[in-house]
């Protein structure tokens, strides 16, 4: 048996058993998306991990690893509102229908005096004779006639007087004081004055309506035009802006908004003076048809003359908002 297994020799392994070297994969095999998908195949180092998988945030290198994908970030909370909110239609007619819904349900309950407050339905009544014998549409285009003319003088000697105020050291020095003495004055203040020098006629009537509305114009416009900023007033002169041109592109954007405010409180005092004048000597008018009623205690006629008055003053303040509204649209305000 020993010889049988000398006789025996051990076969040398082949060269391939010896060698065990991973086939190199042909070129053809190597393809684009091979290359795009595995690269450690071709270069033989793993893949670096992208950001997100080492830190959890994207772009960054350092941190714990990214949760799971079930596991989500609590949603961000929803700013807080602080403004006042979006404008609804009509909106401001919400005050006055409510306040005529009070005076309506107080009437018919009974808690007011049908001769010292009249109901609404009297009043109405009251109003509908008024029109059908052709009174109330009398005074009320006088009243609309001096409130107008009034608040036209008023508008453009309060206008002119900032101007000259505003845009020269000389009127600031001539004018503004005289003026501010004014304000302090009240134009109800002067009314003997001015019965002493104009009389009882139209002309008072209207001067004391324009004296109101120009000391509000002026104002207003005056501490507009000297808020507008200095560097505004130094570029233009850097671009060499002519006078016409700097009044057009600077000081009349500037000036807006403080002029809006001033024709708003101009309306009002244009209304407030127009109740007082009416009622000295006039002989046609609202206030002079509240006046009469109030010689015989006619209640429903003077609130008919004050509601005539108010919806003048609603309707006057609504179409100077709505012209700011669309004068100054590139200001985003909370006015909406």
């Amino acid at each position: 048996m020993s010889e049988a297994l000398t006789g025996l020799r051990v076969q040398p392994p082949a060269a391939e058993a010896a060698t065990t070297r991973p086939e190199t994969p042909a070129p053809e095999a190597v393809t684009r998306d091979a290359v795009t998908d595995r690269p450690d195949a071709v270069t033989g180092r793993p893949e670096a991990p992208a950001p997100e998988a080492v830190t959890g945030r994207p772009g960054t290198a350092l941190g714990p690893s990214a949760p799971d994908a079930g596991h989500r970030r609590p949603a961000a909370r929803k700013a807080r509102r602080l403004g006042p909110g979006r404008g609804v239609p009509f909106g401001r007619l919400l005050g006055p229908a409510l306040l005529i819904a009070v005076w309506w349900a107080a009437s018919a309950a009974g808690f007011l005096d049908p001769r010292i407050l009249s109901g609404p339905g009297t009043v109405i009544a009251t109003a509908g004779d008024l029109v059908a014998d052709g009174r109330l549409q009398g005074n009320v285009l006088i009243s609309l006639q001096r409130a107008g003319l009034g608040l036209l003088f008023g508008v453009l000697a309060g206008v002119a007087a900032a101007v000259l105020a505003g845009l020269s050291r000389t009127g600031e020095y001539l004018v503004d004081g005289p003026l501010q003495i004014k304000r302090a004055i009240p134009s109800l203040a002067m009314l003997p004055l001015l019965i002493l020098w104009l009389g009882i006629g139209e002309q008072m009537k209207v001067t004391v309506i324009a004296l109101g509305v120009a000391v509000n114009m002026y104002i207003n416009t005056y501490a507009s035009l000297t808020g507008i900023d200095s560097r505004h007033v130094e570029l233009a002169e850097v671009l060499g802006l002519s006078r016409w041109r700097f009044l057009r592109k600077v000081v009349l954007p500037g000036s807006l908004p403080g002029f809006f405010v001033g024709l708003r409180l101009g309306v009002t005092s244009a209304w407030l003076g127009l109740i007082v004048v009416e009622q000295i000597n006039a002989t046609s008018g609202i206030g002079y048809m509240m006046f009469q009623a109030q010689q015989y205690a006619q209640s429903d006629v003077i609130i008919v003359g004050l509601v005539a008055y108010g919806i003048f003053g609603f309707s006057s303040d609504a179409l100077v908002r709505a012209i700011e509204r669309r004068a100054l649209s590139w200001r985003r305000t909370l006015a909406g």
